[in-house]
């Protein structure tokens, strides 16, 4: 990559901006330009393991070098155990030198000079005394309201959070000064604690920063490319027959260019990594339309909405420039220094259920058994008014039935035929003389106007037998839920007390949401309430 030192502040900043969704401070950009480089950075909380996702800040970081910007990659490890613990503090320094090695080997797989970057760890500097000071200078002034709003769309929400992840915000805006930056970069889910940042800062007598916000790119699912949703991305390790069996399964309907994972893949890196004079190519069979070439990204997506080009075609065309990213990574997590890294920082869950302490018998969401059924059949109960007796379809071999006090909320026409969660390993329990073997899961509020109820709506061309599970609680072969839920530890009842519906009405157990293979579960109007 050659440093462009010849280009105008407008050509800088047309660079430094382009694809981002927000910046906040550009005038103060365009004022830096004029006069020197502009020094920003980007970090990345230690926790998840990398993906290919991480291809888009990367490949903006290239253009803040092509820019002539003074770039430091901050390794947030601070951060990543504060985030409800997300890292316990026994693996920070393992996965920490995993991301290290992983965003290296991602920089140099894209052309990026990593001499022309500063690489620094959080606790290299947030353990000293003068911003140890510094924070709690931060925390005289600023509420538990500013502190928990900043973190909303960051740090795990619960109704009773812990003291490290309102702490968060903070730490992160006192970032902007300890490494003398202008500007911080992020993706937009951060604008909260940006503006946190910019509020607070000058109170302590330090600058604003400039804030530069890139979308949030849909994951492979459509919704967010998350760590935790393995359908939803593809790992840099991944071999190129998962690469492909990862984009098969790919959201990617013909025509369809929103929430279209593979289609964003393509703008934000693909594409923003060419040189000028490359195109992209999707190589056709002459029967299906001959090879065809495109020169930037407005081209081609304009050529897949007017369905001229199938969804088959893209994903060979993506697979193959992913494997291109990959392969220098692969090749460089083949040693066996990397492989034992890799493996003791991101250790198989363990047969026992364990807590992060240690602790057997960890009362935790991943014990429930939840799916996607349908209901086929439905009828009163014969001896109670209020119940309902379905028969509900879970892609097992016969339907179960199931026992609901539904009928003052939701008529039978509502529900036959109706995508429902279901609740499938509580203990099968009569009512009033029929066996219900499961739960239909319902949002439910009651107060003095009365008691609401919500049945809880599955993701979009959810089929019966999908499994749903919570974010960062996945189930797995390793680490399945229990067959049945013993009454008599009251596992269901713990963990329910934590089950509520969140402010944009997404079902979630102490802010993990509860999702599919295919999208969010959530309720239509219901928010911040119990769900049972």
């Amino acid at each position: 990559m050659v440093i462009e030192s010849s280009l105008t502040a407008d050509l800088k900043k047309d660079l430094i901006t382009r694809n981002l969704q927000e910046v906040l401070g550009e005038d103060r950009l365009q004022n830096i330009l004029k006069e020197r480089a502009l020094k920003i950075y980007w970090g990345t909380a230690t926790t998840g393991k990398p993906h290919i996702a991480y291809f888009v800040p990367m490949s903006k970081i290239a253009d803040f070098l092509k820019a002539g910007c003074e770039v430091t990659i901050l390794f947030a490890d601070l951060h990543a155990y504060l985030d409800n613990m997300k890292a316990p503090w026994d693996l920070l320094a393992l996965r920490t030198s995993y991301y290290e090695h992983t965003i290296k080997a991602m920089l140099t797989s894209i052309g990026v000079p990593l001499d022309k970057l500063k690489f620094i760890r959080g606790s290299e500097y947030q353990l000293s005394k003068e911003y140890t000071l510094d924070v709690y200078r931060l925390s005289s002034i600023v509420t538990e309201h500013d502190a928990k709003k900043a973190g909303a769309e960051v740090v795990k929400q619960v109704e009773h959070p812990l003291l490290s992840g309102l702490l968060y915000p903070g730490l992160q805006a006192l970032d902007e000064e300890y490494l003398h930056v202008d500007a911080q970069f992020g993706g937009v889910d951060q604008r909260k604690i940006f503006t946190f940042s910019e509020k607070y800062l000058p109170q302590l007598g330090y600058a604003k920063r400039i804030h530069l916000m890139n979308p949030m790119v849909p994951g492979l699912t459509g919704s967010k490319m998350s760590s935790s949703e393995e359908d939803s991305k593809i790992d840099l390790l991944d071999p190129p027959a998962a690469v492909k069996k990862k984009l098969k399964k790919a959201f990617c309907e013909p025509g369809n260019i929103e929430n279209n994972g593979v289609l964003a893949f393509t703008k934000h890196v693909i594409f923003s990594l060419f040189k000028p004079e490359e195109k992209f190519i999707i190589q056709r069979d002459d029967a299906n339309g001959g090879t065809v070439e495109f020169n930037n990204y407005d081209e081609l997506e304009l050529y897949f909405a007017e369905q001229k080009l199938h969804p088959a075609d893209l994903k060979s065309a993506v697979e193959m420039h992913i494997n291109r990213l990959l392969e220098p990574i692969r090749k460089a997590f083949d040693s066996p220094e990397l492989k034992k890294l890799a493996a003791n920082a991101y250790p198989p869950p363990s047969k026992n259920k364990t807590n992060v302490t240690g602790g057997e018998n960890e009362i935790g969401p991943q014990r429930l058994d939840i799916r996607i059924g349908k209901i086929v059949e439905i009828s009163r109960h014969p001896d109670a008014d209020a119940l309902y007796v379905e028969k509900v379809d879970l892609g097992e071999a016969t339907p179960r039935t199931i026992v609901s006090g539904l009928v003052q909320y939701v008529t039978e026409n509502e529900m036959l035929n109706r995508l429902v969660v279901v609740l499938c390993n509580l203990k099968p329990a009569k009512m009033r003389g029929i066996e219900s073997c499961g739960m239909v899961l319902c949002a439910s509020h009651e107060d003095e106007q009365g008691k609401k109820v919500e049945v809880l709506d599955p993701p979009a061309d959810s089929n019966p037998g999908d499994r749903a599970y919570f974010e960062n609680y996945e189930n797995s072969a390793e680490l399945p839920p229990d067959s049945v839920l013993n009454p008599k530890k009251k596992i269901w009842e713990k963990l329910q007390v934590d089950f509520k519906t969140t402010s944009n009405c997404e079902a979630a157990w102490q802010g993990n949401i509860l999702v599919t293979g295919k999208g969010k579960i959530t309720c239509k109007t219901l928010k911040n309430i119990s769900i049972k």
